[in-house]
């Protein structure tokens, strides 16, 4: 059952009551011993809090206070040190050395050092994440020379490299606890031992995820915040609610609500065009049936997408328009140039005509299943979708269902038709983009991987030049030529990147101390009247 504004306000009180917090003048976040308590509004709820084995990016916002990576990024999206203090690349681009930070401990007590970094990439990256598996396949050799530095040696350069060693990137698991058993029925998954800021307390199914200071935290002073409280709340009218009532002091909450919140005195809109990860949202086809596997069927289905009723009325224009596999806002990459294909529902018929696709005595030319990521919006494109494929003669049936249900439908049996994804495509398209066009990465099982069953062979050759071309200005024309081909091919057609939009009280300050946003550690965070 939907979770109503009352209901939530009152299960806020109980949680608050249960944490020992005190609703008072200020809100909850203010504790009866002066401790500062941070209650988010979290949706969906995780499967797992260990994002080193997987990329669902419904866990990255909590498991980012867990564990931090090797390095973390500034405004500008330039590398800067977590649990590396620093690092050097040879002069050929083939051999990266980090140097770690010395007093890491995990969140038992273990020392941390350079035998976990080395594992985590070997055993754990590569073999179980969709990103890393592209991403850290160049490392032909890692060694460990001292307890505190790690030595990559590639086999081709990765000029990528330095961008892809952030904690949702590049998790660094505690070998002690993971390096006996299947990885993925790790205890330690629900229940995480990292590095980072906050330690792992307790998950209440369905209720909340509650994290506590690490008071042995390497950087000394931090966090400020005592407590992290992410609230469950499946329903973004309740969240927006919330925020009103001061019952949880950060949200993402209903695009259509945000107008209203600007007005309210006490809370505080941000928004991030182009965050570390710009996401970008695409309808992708299930390349294996048949139908799908006429060029003109998938170019139908793009000219029956109009973009820009759907950045106004879907995501009130906190989105952009996106017509590439790369979002414009990774201006290092794009390429404004690929084929278009404007909203024509005439042209569309045409195509599916020409395709052979009659319609018959009910007007149907065919039926198909959607699967959507379970979003807020991406539901919201499929109903729209379907009001407009129904017009050229297409029953666009949509499933809704919970997150680990997608997974499993759309990436281990394949029980699908078209989904609508939304997913990060940065920061390089080593890492957010390829996943999804390279043939090697249809890997039944892995999520977000090509589920499309996408293969062209140029396709692969350019993906392989670019992930290991250093000259800038030969890398953005390799992945330009990547872009058109796929524009062409269509096995997923871009519709929007969204801007990221956060709702705060407006006491809570410096929650996002990097690009990472809200996938940052929360280690500056605080109050201030």
């Amino acid at each position: 059952m939907p979770l109503s504004r009352r209901t939530f306000i009152k299960d806020s009180m109980i949680l608050a009551a249960g944490a020992g917090l005190a609703g008072n003048a200020s809100g909850i976040f203010a504790a009866v011993d002066g401790k500062q308590t941070l209650v988010v509004s979290q949706f969906p709820e995780p499967t797992i809090l260990t994002n080193a084995l997987t990329t669902d990016g419904t866990i990255y916002t909590v498991t980012s206070k867990l564990f931090d990576g090797l390095l973390s990024y500034d405004a500008q999206r330039k590398p800067v040190p977590r649990l590396a203090t620093d690092w050097h690349v040879s002069d050929n681009g083939l051999v990266y050395t980090f140097n770690l930070r010395q007093g890491v401990t995990w969140h038992d007590g273990h020392p941390f050092g350079a035998e976990d970094v080395a594992f985590s990439l070997q055993s754990i990256w590569r073999k179980f994440n969709s990103r890393g598996i592209t991403t850290f396949a160049p490392v032909s050799k890692v060694e460990t020379p001292t307890p505190l530095q790690v030595v990559l040696t590639l086999s081709t350069p990765a000029p990528y490299l330095l961008s892809a060693l952030s904690s949702t990137d590049a998790q660094v698991l505690p070998q002690h606890l993971y390096d006996s058993g299947n990885p993925l029925t790790n205890p330690h998954n629900i229940k995480p031992i990292g590095t980072g800021p906050f330690k792992f307390d307790r998950w209440d199914r369905g209720v909340s995820i509650n994290l506590v200071r690490n008071e042995q935290y390497w950087d000394a002073g931090k966090p400020h915040l005592d407590a992290l409280i992410f609230r469950i709340i499946p329903d973004l009218t309740a969240a927006s609610a919330a925020l009103e009532t001061q019952a949880v002091q950060l949200a993402s909450v209903a695009l259509s609500n945000v107008k209203r919140l600007r007005g309210v005195p006490q809370l505080q809109v941000s928004e991030i065009s182009a965050p570390y990860s710009p996401g970008l949202v695409g309808f992708e086809f299930n390349l294996e049936k048949p139908v799908f596997q006429d060029v003109r069927v998938r170019q139908a289905f793009a000219h029956a997408i109009d973009r820009d009723f759907i950045v106004k009325n879907i995501y009130f224009g906190f989105a952009q328009p996106a017509f590439s596999a790369i979002p414009a806002s990774m201006s290092d990459f794009y390429d404004d140039s690929v084929p278009r294909y404007p909203f024509d529902l005439a042209k569309a018929e045409a195509l599916l005509e020409e395709a052979g696709l009659k319609k018959g005595a009910d007007g149907l030319r065919l039926t198909l299943f959607n699967d959507p990521n379970p979003a807020n919006e991406t539901l919201q494109i499929a109903h729209y979708l379907r009001s407009n494929l129904a017009k050229i003669g297409v029953k666009l049936v949509i499933r809704s269902q919970d997150f680990p249900e997608y997974v499993n439908r759309v990436y281990t049996r394949r029980d699908f038709d078209t989904t609508l994804i939304s997913a990060t495509a940065g920061p390089d398209p080593v890492m957010g983009t390829q996943r999804f066009y390279y043939s090697a990465n249809f890997k039944p099982g892995i999520a977000f991987s090509n589920g499309a069953r996408y293969a062209n062979p140029r396709v692969d050759e350019l993906l392989d030049l670019g992930q290991g071309e250093v000259d800038p200005v030969k890398r953005k024309a390799w992945y330009a030529q990547f872009q058109q081909i796929v524009l062409t091919d269509l096995p997923k057609i871009p519709i929007v990147s969204p801007t990221v939009v956060v709702v705060t009280q407006k006491q809570l300050k410096n929650f996002f101390n990097s690009s990472e946003a809200l996938y940052g550690n929360f280690a500056d965070a605080v109050y201030q009247a």
